[in-house]
């Protein structure tokens, strides 16, 4: 190849590139341009089905196109997200999602968490309770380690398991200084049926919070023993939280967006300020406090980041305590 030739042949490759650069900019700068679905790896119907659509309604007038819900049920919660992680990072497959990603890991379900998606912003956390029969003797959580160690062996705590209460107790445990040797979980398949056996004091104790336990409270079925939450609830400001009764420990449902990795971070910036902007609508945020019994807890970028790593963190040190096999 001649020198001018090679010139020629470089200057169009230049020119090849820049105008591909260019088109990639303005269709970042344009988005977005039609629908986006949001992936929910549950059935309809439920608090996090609920929760996503209501905030994702809201979001979507900030962004100028609809945000399709779409629920993708099964394996666990894994197949909806395997399904956003394999897809196009191009802002138009996102994932809304809450600790079951890493769960699901720290189980051994599938082989992916946090890291395998971009994540765009924290929403809500549906803060857990250890809750208790009304005739039990316990009074609050910072009562269980004595309970146990006076009655080691038949103390029974439900949990669904490898799920959120099975980790909650794990945890739980940990942080109280109660021997995982001196306990019986119980597990259950459902949170209904952990109600039922509640109710029946075929179990001590199981793990709530106000969407599955708050109606029990409130009649007084149910002793809610403590707040996994930094800050009492101001539904429940009578009730400590764990802290305030020396067990060092915070847990929820913390419900996010996600996105494919490698989405680029000008789209996920406008995902993130739109849903930042429909969680300050005063409607939206009393429907999640009140009908929902969470709160809101907007995070994004590397605060979101710094979250999730410390969440992981938390999980994986619960599930040194757990026998996923029994």
């Amino acid at each position: 190849m001649t020198r001018s030739k090679l010139r020629l042949t470089t200057a169009i490759a230049a020119i090849g590139l820049a105008s591909s650069l260019a088109f990639t900019g303005t269709a970042q700068a344009d988005y977005p341009e039609q629908d986006i679905r949001l992936i929910i790896p549950y059935g309809p119907g439920g608090a996090t089905d609920i929760i996503f659509r209501l905030i994702s309604q809201e979001a979507e007038q900030y962004l100028g196109e609809s945000i399709v819900p779409v629920n993708m049920a099964g394996a666990g919660a894994t197949l909806g997200s395997r399904n956003v992680k394999d897809a196009d990072p191009d802002g138009y497959t996102l994932l809304g999602s809450h600790d079951t990603i890493a769960l699901s890991k720290l189980a051994g379900t599938v082989d992916y968490s946090y890291d395998a998606f971009e994540p765009i912003a924290l929403l809500t956390q549906t803060i857990n309770i250890p809750t208790a029969h009304a005739n039990h003797e316990v009074q609050s959580a910072d009562e269980i380690a004595d309970y146990v160690r006076e009655n080691p062996g038949q103390v029974r705590f439900s949990m669904i398991p490898s799920s959120t209460d099975h980790f909650f107790w794990a945890q739980f445990f940990q942080e109280a200084g109660i021997d995982m040797a001196d306990v019986r979980l119980v597990g259950y398949p459902d949170t209904g049926e952990q109600v039922s056996a509640l109710i029946a004091e075929e179990i001590d104790f199981a793990m709530f919070n106000l969407p599955s336990g708050g109606s029990f409270f409130e009649e007084g079925t149910f002793r809610p023993l403590g707040i996994a939450h930094p800050e009492r609830l101001d539904s429940m400001p009578n009730v400590a939280t764990l802290r305030e009764q020396g067990i060092a420990m915070d847990h929820s449902t913390s419900r996010g967006i996600f996105a494919p990795e490698g989405t680029p971070q000008e789209i996920q910036d406008t995902i993130a300020e739109a849903y930042g902007q429909a969680l300050e609508n005063e409607e939206v945020r009393s429907r999640i406090e009140n009908e929902f019994g969470s709160v809101v807890r907007f995070l994004a970028g590397d605060d979101y980041l710094e979250f999730l790593d410390e969440n992981e963190a938390a999980l994986s040190a619960a599930a040194e305590n757990i026998d996923f096999q029994n």
